[in-house]
């Protein structure tokens, strides 16, 4: 495989809103990687930017929360949103967050799971194996996807190959 290839891939699979959602369809129908070192490439990206991830967020958002006004708003903001996520973490816990990490829809993934383990005060190895198991779930679910050839498949690969200039 091409090495410039391999480095696309990743930076798909650490791209926020795409994650390994686009990238193991890119693996598999543009790169013509194996479906099966796809997703273990893809899955092993996604979840070693979790932690990352992690400590971005808990050190920006501690200096954004130092600015009085946008303290304000992310109170409001972040009491309406936890009063409606904590009733489903406590319970289901960590696999709540897991599969909220992969359920393979937009809005979903190791970036927002993490700002929802956050916001609701997970502790960071519980978080961390959310996002494990999460990025699982979502690779093995887009590599069956992309390996069964079926029609979800091919529109993938359009919007790869698809001719823009037009």
């Amino acid at each position: 495989m091409d090495p410039t290839q391999l480095l696309w891939i990743i930076l798909l699979t650490l791209t926020p809103t795409l994650e390994l959602r686009a990238s193991i369809p890119y693996a598999i129908g543009i790169a013509k990687m194996d479906p099966v070192a796809a997703g273990v490439i893809c899955i092993l990206a996604n979840t070693a930017l979790a932690p990352l991830v992690w400590l971005f967020v808990d050190k920006v958002m501690f200096l954004f929360l130092k600015v009085g006004w946008i303290n304000r708003i992310y109170e409001r903001i972040a009491a309406k949103n936890v009063a409606k996520l904590k009733p489903k973490v406590d319970k289901y816990g960590i696999f709540g967050l897991a599969l909220f990490i992969g359920v393979p829809f937009p809005g979903t993934g190791v970036y927002s799971g993490c700002l929802a383990a956050w916001l609701l005060k997970f502790r960071f190895r519980d978080y961390l194996l959310a996002s494990f198991l999460g990025c699982i779930i979502a690779g093995v679910a887009v590599t069956l996807v992309m390996a069964s050839g079926t029609e979800a498949a091919g529109w993938v690969q359009h919007l790869f190959t698809k001719d823009l200039s037009h």
